[in-house]
């Protein structure tokens, strides 16, 4: 096997390299240079994504690894994204994890790690490669939340996300053994063939334990428990992380083994995830709508978007999933800015953490609070910005296949959730600030790129044709 037939991977080949040369740069420099480290973290994902432009933008599917591996546009795209989200969201976090005393290389390793195993989900051909790629990146995860190690509130989070997250993994692979058992393949390929059996009852036994993992994995009604806990018992650099990138693998996990594997049983999927969706808009909405923390009122708006997400597989057709891909797209970017506030609002000894907390914010700090402001209306969906459109693509995929019902739900929790994005605004710049509220960060890198995160969300929504046809292009 030469260098050019396996050209596709070069991503995954690279990140893995650069891994044990971010971890031995800290060895030996890191301890004495702090911050270093980081820095070096993020050369080494612009250079990832300059090697990925190059050698993983493929025309047609490519098959590697014996059938495990598969590079597609799609695969591309989620990559290039995968990149740009993390390496955003570490530029958020250096001085939140420097302000604490917590700038630790290991933190970068891990976020390293996270994103092979986001990368190994998004190029998963086969059962295998599938649960390495959950769990590389599950396990990283894990050890994220818990990283402030004088917290108690994080370990206990991260108690509860681990244990919770181990039940998960054992449906999965449970689930897919059964599939395996009845194929007789771990390729997704060969099960796609294979499975030509819709209501086979072995096939819906497996396919319940494989659902169940799933909704987990996205944070979806009844299986949410662990992640309000774990967005407000992390640091908020790591809610920042953990709630962005592995959405975009966890998109990749149910589009790789749902729609493709399991393609063939499509109807007996579909009825499964369709309460499970309805459940996580309701849910997600109604109860964030009572929080007084912005980060578990963050959390549940993660939940709502989900249920979102799920409706566009719901639709069951190459539109709908392309709606999916661009609401998971959108809403990557939009947390990216809203998380973004949430660091750069907090110094050391406050973190800004209560919703009191951003009153006034427009007084103190009238950029961030635009920023906010700008990025607020985007997630609830208001024109002209781009979480109008992700919404819009959901509910027109889910118009075209006849489900009025889930239209009317989804515009009314639409509604409905429009009432806590627009709270954060009426405290921003209607309400009096508290006279003990801390000044906010003024580092110029990180209020750039802020800058341009909440200029992105109105760029994409004054003209949404480029992202929405590339959306399109590679779901087809």
């Amino acid at each position: 096997m030469n260098l050019h037939s396996i050209a596709a991977a070069i991503p995954e080949i690279y990140l893995t390299a650069a891994i044990c040369l971010v971890l031995l740069f800290e060895a030996f420099v890191g301890a004495r240079r702090p911050g270093a480290t980081g820095t070096l973290t993020l050369l080494v994902l612009v250079i990832g994504a300059a090697l990925t432009v190059v050698f993983a933008d493929v025309t047609h599917r490519v098959v590697l690894f014996d059938g495990s591996y598969v590079a597609d546009p799609l695969a591309f795209v989620l990559k290039l994204a995968s990149f740009l989200s993390v390496a955003v969201a570490l530029l958020y976090s250096r001085s939140y994890l420097q302000g604490r005393d917590i700038l630790k290389g290991e933190y970068y390793v891990l976020a390293l790690s996270a994103l092979l195993g986001i990368f190994v989900l998004i190029s998963a051909n086969s059962l295998l490669t599938v649960y390495l790629g959950v769990e590389l990146l599950a396990l990283s995860v894990y050890a994220m939340v818990a990283f402030d190690r004088e917290s108690g509130v994080a370990a206990e989070a991260a108690m509860k996300y681990f244990v919770l997250g181990a039940i998960a993994s054992g449906m999965l692979l449970y689930g897919m053994s059964i599939i395996y058992g009845l194929t007789g393949t771990l390729n997704l390929d060969g099960i796609a063939v294979a499975l030509n059996a819709p209501n086979n009852l072995g096939v819906i036994l497996g396919l319940t334990f494989i659902v169940v993992a799933v909704s987990f994995k996205f944070g979806a009604v009844p299986f949410h428990m662990w992640l309000p806990d774990a967005y407000e018992g992390a640091p908020t650099c790591v809610t920042l992380f953990i709630g962005t990138a592995p959405k975009i693998a966890y998109f990749a996990l149910a589009l790789r083994l749902l729609t493709h594997g399991l393609g063939g049983a499509t109807v007996d999927w579909t009825r499964m995830l369709t309460p499970i969706a309805v459940l996580t808009l309701v849910v997600g909405n109604l109860v964030a709508i009572v929080q007084s923390n912005i980060k578990r009122m963050l959390a549940y708006s993660t939940i709502s978007h989900v249920g979102f997400i799920l409706l566009g597989f719901i639709a069951g057709t190459a539109s709908g999933y392309s709606a999916a891909l661009y609401y998971t797209l959108v809403y990557v970017l939009m947390t990216l800015g809203t998380f973004g506030v949430v660091v750069l609002a907090s110094r050391k000894g406050f973190e800004a953490e209560r919703l009191e907390d951003y009153k006034g914010l427009y007084r103190r700090d009238p950029l961030l609070a635009l920023a906010m402001a700008m990025l607020m209306f985007s997630t609830a969906g208001v024109p002209p910005f781009v979480g109008f459109w992700a919404k819009l693509r959901i509910i027109q995929a889910l118009w075209e296949t006849s489900h009025p019902w889930l239209v009317i739900i989804a515009v009314t929790m639409s509604v409905v959730g429009a009432f806590y994005y627009l709270r954060v605004i009426k405290l921003m710049y209607f309400d009096e600030a508290s006279e003990s509220a801390p000044e906010t960060a003024r580092s110029f890198g990180v209020r750039f790129a802020l800058g341009l995160n909440a200029a992105a969300v109105l760029v994409l929504g004054v003209l949404p044709a480029p992202l929405l046809d590339l959306c399109s292009r590679v779901i087809h």
